[in-house]
């Protein structure tokens, strides 16, 4: 029979302490939950064009994003021309709100802003809103 000669004290703990990295863990996912909706606003830039009559924007409806070179993106996610009514849809569906906010390049072709607008008109839109830059005076 083997005597243990060590006493209480002088025995090494051989467990890693995992109470830190949980807390840094924590910290890192409420960094990330924080900026990520940040980041994803807009998923490319968009020139809007100048307006006299430019105000805030009202409502939270879906925001409709229309790239100079004709790509589409509702609420930071792209989206094809052919998918944009269903994803209106389901937009109005979960939100209850049927305005829509549309912030088209000024270099967008009319045609793609015009087809854009009358799929919203499909989807249940009730109203529109054209997002414009203030001009100054």
């Amino acid at each position: 029979m083997a005597w243990n000669t060590k006493t209480n004290e002088e025995q090494l703990i051989a467990e890693i302490n995992v109470t830190p990295l949980t807390d840094v863990m924590l910290v890192l996912l409420v960094i990330f939950m924080v900026t990520t909706p940040l980041i994803m606003a807009e998923s490319f830039k968009v020139s809007l064009p100048r307006a006299v009559t430019s105000g805030p924007e009202k409502g939270m409806g879906p925001v409709l994003l229309i790239s100079a070179s004709g790509d589409l993106s509702l609420n930071g996610r792209d989206v094809s021309i052919e998918r944009l009514r269903d994803e209106l849809i389901n937009e109005f569906d979960r939100t209850h709100d049927k305005t829509i906010i549309v912030k088209a390049d000024g270099a967008a072709l009319h045609r793609v802003v015009v087809k854009a607008l009358d799929i919203a008109k499909l989807a249940g839109a009730e109203r529109l809103s054209i997002a414009t830059e203030p001009e100054s005076r």
